[in-house]
């Protein structure tokens, strides 16, 4: 069996403990360096299908992003056709999924695709052949919101099995590495706009602790003219996050899915900032495990009650998701698989338009 996998760095840890467990030859495609490092044991072959879009003040025309978008597609659409696919495997609601599905729907290529955020899905996944949920909740909100029933319920994340069993560093590593042992991680992911960085800095000065910050998709430059403390450093170039995060004494994100699933299965005390995705899906999580959803105004607080979450059947169901995912690879068939076409992704680009 041939299977493409497309996904970028978040989504390839959901992906791996599933690939695993399957008997095939993978071809990877991302535009993710991160990705790209984390597949590579598992692939046959990489494709690069783009550059990173790292977020700015300046924001992009619509023309440009729609160029950009058509460019990458095309890039996807050429390296599935180079190569004998099976089945397309997607995760996750960024660009990398909307190029692998739209490439994939024009090739007539099966298409699975791991949903994780029921508020913010991809639009093109409405496109895919069958779609899995980690939830009986998510499959009736797919329905309602969306007019999408091809769902499996696959009853966790399997990113939580990759997070429980990655090597992860010795804390007393970490510790030499950046000459701290006593630090807080503040990780500004995809929940956050560049204009939102000058009000959460702000309010983690008013913690009396060293903060790593990890930029994520930021460049340095757009963070550190806001750091008035010499408690607070950025983290510039490959971080080992799931390490840094264990070995940190708690976690401050403004981040969705990914970020809640590794502070849940790690067991570290953790704060999620309540981002522009006011609902989302990790939002839930994060209440489910422990985690305290803050506003920016309210960081500090938060922080100096948050606790540990609850992660243990977080992994546990973890590992079986992954296991029924890769049992669903060669058993598609036995699913609905009656996509929801254009009225389905008219209603998701309708609920993203307000995120933008």
């Amino acid at each position: 069996m041939n299977i493409a996998i497309v996904a970028e760095t978040a989504p390839a840890k959901s992906i791996i403990p599933i690939i695993e467990k399957v008997d095939a030859d993978i071809l990877s495609l991302t535009h993710s360096e991160g990705a790209m490092e984390l597949l590579a044991p598992y692939s046959n072959e990489i494709f690069s299908i783009g550059e990173g879009r790292r977020n700015t003040t300046k924001k992009r025309s619509n023309f440009t992003i729609a160029k950009l978008v058509l460019k990458d597609t095309i890039r996807t659409y050429n390296a599935l056709r180079k190569h004998h696919v099976d089945l397309t495997l997607t995760c996750g609601n960024a660009g990398d999924v909307r190029k692998g599905i739209a490439a994939a729907k024009k090739l007539k290529l099966p298409k699975l695709h791991i949903e994780q955020d029921i508020y913010n899905p991809i639009e093109m996944m409405a496109y895919a052949d069958l779609i899995t949920v980690p939830n009986k909740t998510a499959a009736k909100q797919l329905k309602d919101m969306y007019d999408i029933t091809n769902t499996v319920n696959i009853g966790g994340y399997p990113q939580a099995e990759y997070v429980n069993r990655v090597p992860i560093a010795e804390p007393d590593k970490i510790y030499e590495q950046y000459q701290h042992d006593d630090f807080y991680v503040l990780f500004l992911g995809g929940d956050t706009r560049a204009s939102d960085i000058p009000e959460i800095i702000k309010e983690v000065e008013k913690i009396d602790k060293t903060i790593l910050i990890i930029p994520f998709r930021f460049e340095t430059s757009t963070i550190t003219p806001h750091i008035t403390k010499n408690n607070i450093f950025v983290l510039e170039g490959y971080v080992d996050l799931i390490s840094l995060m264990n070995a940190s004494q708690g976690v401050i994100y403004c981040a969705g899915m990914g970020v809640t699933i590794e502070a849940g299965a790690l067991g570290v005390p953790a704060v999620k900032i309540l981002g522009f995705h006011t609902q989302h899906a990790s939002n839930d999580l994060a209440n489910d495990l422990g985690i305290n959803v803050a506003s920016t105004h309210d960081i500090s607080h938060a922080v100096s009650r948050m606790k540990k979450p609850q992660g243990k059947r977080l992994i546990k169901n973890g590992c079986r998701a992954s296991l029924k995912v890769a049992e669903l690879t060669t058993n598609m068939d036995l699913f609905d698989q009656d996509c929801g076409g254009l009225s389905s992704l008219k209603k998701i680009w309708n609920q993203r338009k307000q995120y933008r």
